[in-house]
């Protein structure tokens, strides 16, 4: 048995309105894409001297999701929104920890560290991610870009 669902009016009326409902909606990529850029917010500049490791987190997410970023640049920016507890030897969850940490200082002691263990690849990760702070770093904040 084959149910014919042109003929009934319930049908064909919701088709119509389907219908009109679609053809309102931009047509072409570029016009999509202007209405998605026009609703996005306003870019928030970053204080990499002044974040939770959730800040840190949430916006290297954030460049990697608009590409960016990669995930191998990421990879030191994920280092430093590590934080291992003392006491437990347990991590402890960036959701709950509000410490506000100077990311660009943390970032340099990393960069002398590893040339003192002689850790040359880690050292060139962590001056590109200085310098990618440093290119996204909030206009009151650039006094703090000294290398």
């Amino acid at each position: 048995m084959k149910i014919n669902t042109d003929s009934h009016p319930t049908f064909t009326t919701r088709r119509a309105q389907a219908a009109a409902a679609t053809n309102t909606q931009p047509t072409s990529f570029s016009s999509v894409l202007a209405a998605a850029t026009a609703e996005a917010p306003s870019v928030k500049q970053a204080d990499f001297t002044s974040m939770t490791r959730q800040d840190l987190f949430d916006w290297m997410n954030g460049q990697i999701r608009s590409g960016n970023m990669s995930l191998d640049e990421s990879s030191a920016f994920l280092g430093m929104t590590m934080k291992v507890s003392v006491a437990t030897g347990q991590p402890v969850d960036m959701a709950t920890d509000s410490t506000r940490i100077n990311f660009m200082e943390k970032a340099r002691a990393g960069i002398e560290g590893a040339l003192s263990r002689n850790d040359p690849d880690l050292a060139k990760r962590l001056q590109l991610a200085l310098a990618n702070m440093q290119k996204h770093l909030g206009p009151t904040n650039r006094a703090d870009t000294r290398a």
